[in-house]
């Protein structure tokens, strides 16, 4: 039997093409020292988050020289921090985390410090930790292992190569509800750091070079993802705080406009009828005088009269005769409220379907039906719930009316009509635990599905070089 042969050493010039998998970097040019101990990496916007016991740290990467424009975030686990003596002679203390080096399909794990290389001709440097036993240096030459390109960050694999990464996430929250301990539950079993700030303790500071939010008294830090649970008395401000992230360039599960909208039951209805989605047909008017041709529009008794402002269905009221409609609308006019009349869907019998939709899908149904005697289905005002099984048309209506508002993240109410699914709201923070509860299912799973799939840096446009003509 003959022995088998040594593997043959990797011959590495100064500098080489390398990738780094786990921080999604799939292409990237290092420096080669043998006088370094520890790789070195170019990043940006360092800084730490997560539990002391295991504390993480968040950075970007400007993987191309000069193509500042092209962000990769990244975070990995600490696992020390050293005081490091560049070659300029400057000491510097710096986090180390430990990442796969990838090298022509051969990968091995490595140690990296992160530090700010702007001054440097290169993004990375590669030191002896880095380099394998049977790795050979030569000094003289450059690229000796397969060249790889800048074109991966123009392409739709870029995406595919992004890691399942550490996310630091804001819930935006006033309450310690079900839902809200779902999240931070959900994201932390899922190696994600999750914060919950109540929305009313933010402020801001608003101009054009460095928007920013501040809380109890500092700033806030960079988040990957904002989850808004913006509770309806306080959507005008709520709203201006989740801008004010948009505007920085966080991810926002639900935009401010959406959020917006949605709770303006006048404008939603409005919005919807463009769409051309069903619903009850509704009338809106603001004089008194108009209040038989308001009921005349909408049909016969028994009518809906629900307030502008109504929650969880308070402020909703079933008038039974045209007698009993015109007290309750000359009530509510008495007391300067703004208020919308609709058709009562008899055949829905007291029951509605919540259908809630995350990601343009509808990830799971539950019908409600109201406590005995009362024709509102709210779980909030006793009524029950249970798992049912939606139509094709049902499930159809349910994401246009999410896409209406632009809302990743929304609980479509429905009334099962003789004519068709008929939409009674859109809610933009819909609650989790009546829908897990009754259909057994992972929302708040669901919801982190999204979330990391849409963290992902997408493909980056060439730039268009001098004196090219277009656009």
């Amino acid at each position: 039997m003959t022995d088998t042969p040594p593997p043959q050493p990797l011959q590495f010039g100064w500098e080489e093409w390398v990738s780094l998998p786990d921080l999604g970097v799939p292409a990237i040019k290092a420096k080669v020292d043998t006088g370094a101990r520890t790789s070195a990496l170019h990043a940006f916007d360092i800084e730490t988050f997560g539990p002391a016991s295991r504390p993480k740290v968040r950075f970007t990467v400007h993987p191309i020289p000069g193509r500042d424009d092209l962000i990769i975030p990244c975070s990995a686990t600490i696992i020390d921090r050293r005081d490091v003596t560049s070659s300029n002679g400057e000491r510097e203390l710096r986090f180390v985390i430990a990442s796969t080096l990838s090298v022509h399909g051969d990968s091995w794990p490595i140690e990296i410090t992160l530090t700010n290389r702007s001054t440097m001709t290169s993004r990375m440097l590669l030191g002896r930790q880095a380099l394998k036993d049977h790795i050979s240096i030569v000094a003289t030459d450059r690229f000796l292992q397969p060249e790889l390109s800048y074109d991966v960050y123009h392409t739709s694999r870029m995406r595919a190569a992004q890691p399942n990464r550490a996310l630091r996430i804001a819930v935006l929250s006033r309450e310690d509800n079900y839902s809200t301990r779902r999240i931070v539950a959900e994201g932390e079993k899922r190696g994600h750091t999750v914060e919950v700030i109540d929305t009313t303790r933010c402020y801001m500071a608003i101009n054009a070079l460095a928007p920013e939010v501040h809380y109890d008294g500092k700033r806030l830090p960079r988040y990957d993802a904002v989850i808004p649970r913006i509770g309806a008395s306080i959507t005008p401000y709520g709203a201006a705080v989740i801008r004010q992230f948009e505007t920085i360039g966080t991810y926002c599960v639900n935009p401010s406009a959406g959020i917006t909208a949605s709770r303006d039951k006048l404008y939603a209805h409005q919005l919807m009828a463009r769409a051309r989605i069903g619903m009850p047909n509704t009338a809106f008017a603001a004089s008194p005088h108009d209040t038989a041709n308001l009921m005349g529009l909408v049909g016969t008794a028994p009518l809906i009269v629900k307030l502008l402002e109504s929650t969880q269905g308070k402020g909703v009221v079933l008038a039974e005769t045209k007698k009993a409609a015109e007290s309750v609308i000359d009530a509510f006019r008495g007391l300067k409220a703004n208020f919308l009349v609709q058709d009562f869907v008899r055949e829905a019998a007291g029951e509605d379907i919540r259908c809630l939709v995350i990601g343009g899908k509808v990830v799971a149904a539950m019908k409600r039906t109201g406590a005995e005697g009362d024709f509102r289905s709210n779980l909030h005002r006793g009524g029950s719930a249970r798992t049912v099984r939606i139509t094709r048309a049902e499930r159809d209506t349910a994401i246009r009316a999410a896409r209406v508002f632009d809302l990743n993240m929304a609980g479509v109410d429905l009334l099962r009509a003789d004519s068709g699914p008929k939409v009674l709201e859109v809610n933009s923070s819909p609650g989790f635990e009546g829908i897990e509860g009754s259909t057994g299912k992972n929302i708040t799973g669901a919801l982190y599905d999204m979330i990391e799939s849409r963290v992902r840096p997408a493909p980056v446009r060439r730039r268009r070089s001098p004196g090219r003509g277009g656009d």
